[in-house]
């Protein structure tokens, strides 16, 4: 992997919307002076384990800027949840531990479980190209669906070019006049591919690692294809309900939020500059396939403890979900299918996926036995150093050192359809 191609996937997102910003403020949702919550206090609930690490960890995202962060732990001790910071920023209503949140990227992992139980059931192979599935979707400006494979889609080696890049996407949705005029519009998955198809790829399939959200989209449409069903309706059936993922859905062309929940905040850039906007409430449409899903933190404990114990998959499939494709920017870290490991700096290796959307940030990771998992989400989606020092808190009960600066620095450049 090239060194350019390794800084692409993980900034690209970034460059996509700063350049596209206007200094006016969105006026169809209420504009706040900022996200100070002095007067916010933190709850929690405990289940019998000492977590003074993990709460600081979760308070210092406040203290950096952010408006709320809410967090559940799932061990042998049961669950343990923790919210602090604001929900609501003009009420002043606190973050809830039970919040349910946009997990944007993390959707992926949902997505490639379901791809991965289709060819265990022989109903596709994962060195199926795209073409076969989506016959000429793919194609235009150097894109050829006929030497892309479904693998390479999953691990972001297809080099499809990602729909978030394209400078006219950016310009209708990620903008801030933009986002205030289409807010509430439906996207077709269709209208993704086509965005990205507008742009040469990245590489040539194979040669290259490069995160972008098309592969997702075109996974999605895949799985109709193969299942013979709707995606959301294959999401439900073989994850959602055999798990009980009551708080977990896939929103469709809708623009609400389920409760519970709070209030979602974006400046639609990187850094908090211009007025701050209430983004709660956005059609789920404009994500799909790589990152539509709203779920909460003891779903996501429950998914990937599951995944991970190898109730979802049988051992060939979890064999490859866990095959990374190491990043030589973060060393011990890597992206496999839908899935990535993360490296901490006591040594424990925790395995999930991050995602960034308009208005929400999350991380939902788990232990290689599926046993001790750690979901939380903060509902301001601009730069924050401190989003990733609540892994090293929980899974090594310190402070991030000097060895997690990788990580810090990943999480910190976190933004809208970015990931781990």
């Amino acid at each position: 992997m090239s060194t350019t191609t390794a800084r692409r996937r993980r900034t690209a997102t970034i460059a996509l919307i700063t350049g596209a910003l206007a200094a006016t403020a969105l006026a169809a949702a209420p504009a706040q002076a900022g996200p100070a919550t002095a007067d916010i206090t933190a709850a929690g609930t405990t289940s019998g384990t000492d977590r003074t690490a993990t709460r600081t960890a979760l308070a210092t995202i406040v203290a950096n800027g952010h408006p709320g962060v809410t967090a559940t732990v799932t061990d042998a001790n049961g669950v343990w949840k923790h919210a602090t910071g604001a929900g609501n920023l003009r009420t002043g209503k606190k973050r809830g531990e039970n919040d349910r949140y946009r997990i944007a990227s993390i959707t992926k992992t949902f997505v490639a479980t379901v791809l991965l139980q289709l060819e265990a059931e022989g109903k596709l192979d994962l060195d199926d190209t795209v073409d076969k599935w989506l016959p000429g979707a793919v194609q235009g400006h150097g894109h050829d669906g006929r030497k892309i494979t479904v693998r390479q889609l999953l691990n972001h080696t297809s080099g499809v070019y990602d729909y978030l890049a394209d400078a006219d996407y950016r310009t209708k949705y990620l903008s801030v006049p933009g986002f205030a005029k289409h807010r509430y519009d439906y996207r077709s998955p269709w209208a993704a591919v086509r965005y990205a198809m507008k742009n040469p790829p990245t590489h040539q399939p194979g040669a290259g690692h490069t995160y972008s959200n098309t592969n997702y989209v075109l996974a999605g449409l895949i799985i109709e294809k193969a299942g013979g069903r709707t995606y959301e309706k294959e999401l439900r059936d073989r994850i959602f309900k055999p798990l009980k993922l009551r708080a977990t859905s896939s929103p469709g062309d809708s623009s609400l939020m389920p409760r519970p929940s709070s209030r979602a905040y974006t400046y639609l850039a990187e850094e908090p500059t211009g007025a701050l906007i209430d983004a709660t409430v956005q059609n789920a449409s404009q994500s799909w396939g790589d990152g539509e899903m709203i779920s909460d933190g003891a779903d996501l404990n429950r998914f990937l403890g599951a995944l991970m114990q190898g109730k979802l998959l049988p051992p060939e499939q979890l064999k490859a979900m866990k095959t990374i494709i190491p990043d030589p920017e973060w060393p011990g870290s890597g992206y496999g299918l839908g899935l990535t490991a993360f490296p901490t700096s006591c040594g424990k290796t925790v395995w999930g996926h991050s995602g960034g959307w308009i208005g929400s940030l999350s991380f939902a990771v788990t232990t290689e036995d599926g046993r001790h998992s750690l979901s939380y989400n903060t509902n301001g989606d601009w730069r924050n150093p401190a989003l990733f020092a609540p892994v090293e808190a929980e899974f090594c009960g310190t402070t991030p050192k000097p060895a997690a600066a990788g990580a810090l620095d990943k999480s910190a450049s976190l933004r809208i359809g970015d990931r781990s």
